[in-house]
Formats: C-alpha cells, structure tokens, sequence
C-alpha cells in the first residue's frame, strides 16, 4: 500500500502519531512510472526528491562517448534525486529513470520546506538520510580508488544480498562498478568457484 515502505523508513528515526502521517503524505506526490520513464534528465531542473515505495530507479550520467556511468540504483524503501540540482535550482548533470515500473512518492522544495516548519522533527530525520548518504558516498568513493573491482562487487552484494543480482541486469552492474560486462562475469564465476 501507498506510503507503507515511507512510514517504516521514517519510524525507524522519528516518531510520529497517527494524525501527524495522515498530514505528512499531503506533503508528498505519488506517481507511477514505467520501465525506461525518466524522472529527471540531464539539464532539467531537479524539482523532486523521490522515495522509492515500489520499484527500481537509477541515477546516472552518460559520457562524452555515450557511455552510461551509473552513480545509484534506488530499491524499495530508498530515497533518490539529485541533491545539488534540488537544493540550487542548476540543471542536473544526472539522469534519473526507472529499470523496473515503479511507484515514488515525490518531495518538492517548497513541500519539504513547509513540512520541515510544520514538523520540526524532520530536522533529524533529514539530516540523518545526509548523513547516511555522506558516509555511503564516502565509503563508495574510496572503494573505487582502493579496492579491486572483486571487492567492489562483494561489497555491493553486502549492501544488496538479495536483489542486486536478480533485479539488475548485468550491464548496468558492471556500469555501476567502473567495469566491463565481461568482467564482472568473470569475476562472478571465480567467486561461484571458490564456494
């Protein structure tokens, strides 16, 4: 049900009653976008952050020589948007669309502002999703200058067990991981080895 995966995020940082969700998803637009629908392309304006309530979507950026370089993939229960552009109002450099029909629940600036005075407690619980998404870039930032792509991808299988390899299609993995198909399959029939 709509705004069911929102309301176990938030109650696993801040308490709400029951009158106060009933406002809370006021605040919010639902909407529903197909398999390869974009929410954000690159030079748009970034006008939402979105909440995964169903579905899949990723960020992305796409090189000079049509390559995609796949900065996040959003599950189920995961927030996604590109924060600069959101926050400045400057076009994106990210696109933003969906690899599975998805259901997002939608944050504009201006709501959020008004659901931050309406609801001081969001204070915490969105300086607690900047926090996560500071150390998560951090951590992903020197994976990718420290570590072998191997580790990278045993990484990612800790963050996602169960869905990264049944709901992402291998080239976008491999994209995500600074790699090439090839050789994510071949680091995948090593590690399918040793076991």
């Amino acid at each position: 049900m709509m705004f069911d995966e929102l309301f176990k995020a938030i109650d696993s940082k801040i308490q709400l009653t029951a009158a106060e969700k009933e406002s809370v998803k006021t605040f919010f637009v639902p909407r529903k976008i197909r398999k390869k629908q974009w929410l954000l392309q690159e030079g748009d304006v970034a006008r939402y952050l979105a909440f995964v309530e169903k579905g899949l979507v990723r960020s992305y950026t796409v090189g000079k020589n049509g390559t995609e370089h796949i900065v996040q993939f959003a599950f189920e229960g995961w927030w996604i948007g590109d924060q600069y552009s959101f926050l400045t109002g400057e076009p994106s450099i990210f696109n933003i669309d969906a690899i599975e029909d998805s259901e997002l629940l939608l944050l504009t600036k201006p709501a959020q502002d008004e659901l931050l005075d309406k609801f001081p407690q969001f204070e915490k619980f969105f300086r607690l999703l900047l926090q996560n998404n500071l150390i998560a870039t951090q951590k992903r930032m020197a994976g990718t200058l420290g570590k072998s792509a191997e580790q990278r991808y045993l990484d990612l299988l800790v963050t996602c067990p169960t869905t990264i390899n049944t709901r992402v299609p291998l080239h976008m993995l491999a994209s995500y991981l600074g790699i090439t198909p090839e050789t994510l399959s071949r680091i995948r029939k090593q590690i399918s080895t040793r076991k």
